[in-house]
């Protein structure tokens, strides 16, 4: 009885550890700083948190997949330096069109290099992030970009109170939950994720949805590019660096597992949420800024090892227990494991 009741409360705690985190993230801040606590702060979170939000949506189907994709910062670069340089003029929603097929070109890349040519995900995706930031580099000349006028107003206007880049990740999120939910192709890719082998047996193309995978991670870092572009409006050299790890950490930190198929669409937010909100309480209690990347990497491990953990409970609670119940107990040898420890009620040397 006891060890059922712990097992639940177990499985309560990692199932919402994110919601725990960032509730003992508020309390703490909030300690430290009054100005934390103040729906002004919480939505300038969600503003800083948006492009975060709308990459890591992207990563979260990779991630599904039992995939990886570290190209979304070089994505994110290459999108906005070809819409700044070649599109300046251009109106907003042109530009977040542009931005979008720029990256899902660059995500086709990696998709067909993964599944033509056999290469595993992590090597492509390494060498694309050079490919993809030199091109960068190439059309900008390593020069700053600046996001035309209707880019900029972009990310300072707002609709109805809201920030217009939150509206734009709400919108990422709401395309991605019905993506996941209710469509044959989102049950596809959790298939995949849980044993690939299994799904192109019962008939998924294993194929062609893991290529679109890649597509789609591609399509959202480009929309997430142009997010944060429009905030800051402009672009160095540096932009989207390191993106690709927050984005897997933040999904991660929301509950889907590094190893597929497990996962839920809302997961990007909880664990984008999360890691924006430790960065602006940092900045608030006016810590010291070369303990931000300390503390950036700590939640980066801190998902890892969430997910490590969760899969070994799940392991552990779903451990097939076979009980022989045709055995007669006082004909079990001694030398047996013991049964009791599988919940079948028999004892080493016989006795039950």
């Amino acid at each position: 009885m006891k060890s059922t009741a712990f097992m639940g409360w177990a499985n309560g705690v990692l199932q919402w550890a994110s919601l725990i985190f960032l509730g003992l993230v508020l309390l703490v801040f909030g300690t430290l700083s009054p100005r934390f606590l103040t729906l002004e702060n919480f939505v300038a979170i969600l503003d800083q948190a948006s492009w975060l939000i709308t990459v890591a949506v992207g990563m979260n189907f990779v991630l599904l997949t039992a995939g990886v994709d570290l190209s979304v910062g070089a994505a994110m670069y290459l999108a906005v330096v070809v819409t700044g340089l070649g599109f300046g003029g251009a109106t907003a929603p042109e530009s977040i069109l542009m931005a979008a097929v720029i990256g899902a070109i660059f995500g086709a890349l990696n998709g067909t290099l993964v599944v033509r040519w056999g290469v595993p995900a992590f090597i492509v995706t390494l060498a694309t992030v050079f490919i993809g930031r030199g091109l960068g580099f190439y059309l900008s000349s390593t020069k700053i970009v600046f996001a035309g006028p209707a880019l900029a107003e972009v990310g300072r206007n707002r609709i109805g109170g809201v920030p217009i880049p939150l509206c734009l990740a709400a919108g990422a999120v709401l395309l991605a939950a019905v993506i996941l939910r209710a469509t044959p192709f989102g049950s596809a890719v959790r298939a995949i994720g849980a044993d690939s082998e299994g799904a192109r047996r019962a008939g998924v193309p294993v194929q062609a949805v893991t290529w679109a995978v890649y597509c789609l991670c591609g399509a959202f870092a480009g929309f997430g590019g142009f997010i944060s572009f429009s905030q800051t409006s402009a672009a160095t050299g540096a932009f989207g660096q390191n993106a690709e790890f927050l984005a897997i950490a933040a999904a991660v930190l929301g509950g889907t597992s590094l190893f597929g198929g497990r996962g839920t669409w809302y997961a990007p937010v909880l664990g984008a949420l999360l890691i924006m909100t430790v960065q602006n309480g940092l900045i608030l209690i006016n810590a010291n800024p070369y303990a931000y990347p300390v503390i950036t990497g700590s939640v980066i491990f801190l998902a890892a090892l969430l997910d490590s953990v969760r899969l070994k409970f799940i392991a552990r609670t779903e451990r097939r227990r076979i009980c022989p119940e045709e055995l007669d107990p006082a004909h079990v040898p001694v030398s047996m494991p013991s049964y009791s420890e599988a919940g079948c009620g028999l004892e080493r040397g016989g006795k039950s």
